[in-house]
């Protein structure tokens, strides 16, 4: 098996990656098939009306099972676990990142407080999203003002969700190295270093604790000297 590339520590691994590409692909789907549905100059386009709303349901109903099903998954669990944890200086962070820019911000782990926000929103609104858009499938099991309010509150959402995404995307289109680990699961380590300093100080240490244990591993122990001739 070769060794890894020195220059390149690994930050996703594939069910990690997974998960990423079809939520993605669920998001846009659900994004642009509302957008034709909404926006009057986009719904003259589309002929067949009732296809498009069954693609908007589904792909929206379907949104949270990516993350269900990575949550089989240890890298996944892993993951979610670090952008729950709100850490002391993701304080600093967003501090800095509001007074002098998220170039600025100072260190960060393997999320940084900005990617943390953003993946709570997110969740939130997507559970949210699917709750008020299974009201509005299923129109009879709720009452007339719960529909109306469920009506609202999707409608609504999904302009922040939009507004969300396409900063999203922005912030990935500035970064080509973010958006190689998440194409390859491998960034270069200097960026590590750079926009993830203390996430590549951790992973330094379990490697050098890991060659340590080796080490120890391969020495020879005192009980496994040959013995000498027996009197």
């Amino acid at each position: 098996m070769p060794a890894p590339d020195p220059e390149f520590l690994r930050r996703f691994t594939v069910a990690e990656r997974w998960v990423h590409r079809t939520t993605a692909t669920l998001m846009m789907v659900a994004i642009l098939s509302a957008a034709f549905l909404y926006v009057p100059q986009l719904a003259e386009l589309v002929g067949r009306r009732r296809l498009l709303v069954i693609i908007h349901e589904w792909s929206g109903v379907l949104l949270p099972l990516p993350l269900a099903v990575g949550l089989f998954f240890r890298s996944v669990r892993a993951d979610l676990r670090r952008l729950n944890r709100f850490v002391p200086q993701d304080r600093g962070w967003t501090w800095r990142a509001l007074r002098h820019g998220t170039r600025h911000a100072g260190p960060a782990g393997k999320f940084n407080a900005g990617q943390k926000m953003y993946a709570a929103l997110i969740s939130g609104a997507t559970l949210v999203m699917v709750g008020t858009g299974l009201i509005l499938w299923f129109p009879n099991l709720a009452a007339l003002d719960v529909r109306t309010g469920a009506t609202f509150v999707h409608d609504w959402l999904a302009l922040v969700i939009g507004v969300l995404v396409l900063g999203h995307i922005r912030m990935a289109a500035k970064d080509p190295e973010a958006r190689r680990g998440m194409r390859t699961g491998l960034v270069g380590r200097p960026w590590a270093r750079r926009e993830h300093p203390l996430w590549a100080q951790e992973l330094d240490e379990q490697r050098r604790a890991g060659e340590e244990q080796r080490t120890a591993e391969e020495e020879p122990r005192p009980d496994d000297s040959p013995s000498g001739p027996q009197g």
